[in-house]
């Protein structure tokens, strides 16, 4: 380790600079009996939420439908974790403009596909980001939905 640990500050702007940037995450559900489950997912954000899609019967798909998941950004060695609350829409829910800028973030478009898919809009309620054991104070940036200062 030859850096100091970052500052609160500039972990914040390092993770919304990669949520702006990243257009891959891993997902992280678990179903009714607790078995888990861990794919790689396109995501779109826009300031606010990610959204997601995956086809509304494999696993992550009705696990997403409980209404809960955790997304890791990053390699290990500078990682986002976001806990959110997910909200399951139809694949038709969303206005045409939130779709194409989907599809056109990340080269895939659920909305041409036979499989039936639905969109997953994951609302962070907690967000922490560390690159080495030294940036394990303060990994937490977001709480209950909110920016820490």
């Amino acid at each position: 380790m030859t850096d100091a640990p970052r500052t609160r500050a500039r972990r914040r702007h390092d993770t919304t600079h990669r949520l702006d940037h990243d257009v891959d995450c891993w997902v992280a559900t678990a179903d009714p009996d607790g078995t888990p489950y861990l794919v790689p997912l396109s995501f779109d954000w826009d300031g606010d939420t990610l959204l997601v899609a995956t086809p509304a019967d494999s696993p992550t798909g009705r696990n997403l439908a409980t209404g809960r998941a955790r997304i890791g950004l990053g390699p290990t060695r500078d990682v986002t974790m976001i806990d959110g609350d997910v909200e399951n829409l139809a694949i038709d829910a969303l206005p045409t403009e939130r779709g194409d800028r989907f599809a056109t973030r990340t080269g895939f478009d659920p909305r041409t596909l036979t499989t039936p898919y639905r969109w997953y809009r994951i609302t962070p309620r907690r967000i922490q980001a560390w690159r080495e054991a030294d940036e394990l104070p303060g990994r937490t940036l977001m709480r209950d939905g909110r920016w820490l200062d």
